[in-house]
């Protein structure tokens, strides 16, 4: 049985009395890929939000390593290993492709970091070794031909990955990934699924929300489905595809589940 790294109890969260997530209870195995998927409303991004410190729970406990991590920080828990993406780009438009990288390293950072990317002259041991680190996962996303290249001349495709190789910056034991795949063609999307593999067979355990079905179905190791805020089912891609309540509730037809 695989190792649970990240153990989600009768997760709720409720807006003015409505709760867009409740009573959501499942595991996350180390170094599988996991996705959360459900129509528009089911609660989705509010449950990466509470995973990732966003929002605070307003009932339920999130366990990481056996640790209770319930509504820490954002940057608390960078400094434990999690890191996501955003489905809007988040990235520094005004640098470098490899400078964006670097800043996310900045949790292992002693010093320098800001001489660094105001590109004052003297760069220290430690920030050679910033960019040298930048430089691999960049080539690690497939994305070593835009080593110099300024972010605001790359292509949508190629700042997905951006993003990815920032967060990977932090080193994290988990990654979670906030649609990954809006927004690209077939060929960008066929990268990130191949990227999204790449990551779980390096180590990196991967928590998915994507609304691109035939993405989920081939990459996934485990998928929980919500709908309107509570959990529809979970299982493997066979599993989930076969369900009739998947099929009535999110996906409409047997052949849109064929994927």
């Amino acid at each position: 049985m695989s190792q649970v790294q990240l153990k989600v109890s009768a997760l709720t969260k409720t807006f003015g009395g409505f709760n867009a997530v409740e009573d959501v209870s499942f595991d996350i195995a180390k170094g599988k890929v996991h996705s959360i998927i459900g129509p528009n409303g089911a609660g989705k991004t509010t449950m990466l939000n509470m995973l990732t410190g966003v929002y605070e729970p307003s009932r339920g406990t999130v366990e990481l390593e056996g640790q209770d991590i319930t509504g820490l920080a954002p940057h608390a828990l960078a400094g434990r290993g999690m890191a996501r993406t955003f489905q809007n780009l988040q990235i520094f438009f005004n640098m470098t492709a490899i400078e964006n990288v670097m800043v996310g390293r900045h949790l292992h950072e002693c010093a320098g970091w800001f001489a660094a990317m105001l590109r004052l002259p003297g760069l220290s041991a430690g920030e050679r070794e910033s960019r040298r680190e930048a430089a691999e996962l960049m080539q690690f996303v497939g994305l070593g031909d835009y080593l110099n290249a300024e972010a605001d001349a790359m292509p949508y495709g190629a700042l997905k990955r951006l993003e990815i190789a920032r967060a990977l910056a932090g080193k994290p034991k988990i990654l979670l990934l906030d649609e990954p795949a809006a927004g690209l063609n077939a060929t960008e999307t066929r990268d990130i699924d191949a990227l999204i593999t790449k990551l779980a067979q390096s180590g990196i355990t991967v928590v998915l929300v994507e609304h691109d079905m035939h993405l989920v179905m081939g990459v996934s190791d485990h998928i929980v489905v919500l709908d309107y805020g509570r959990k529809l089912c979970e299982g493997s891609a066979q599993v989930v595809r076969n369900d009739p309540r998947v099929i009535e509730a999110y996906l409409g037809s047997e052949e849109s589940v064929s994927c």
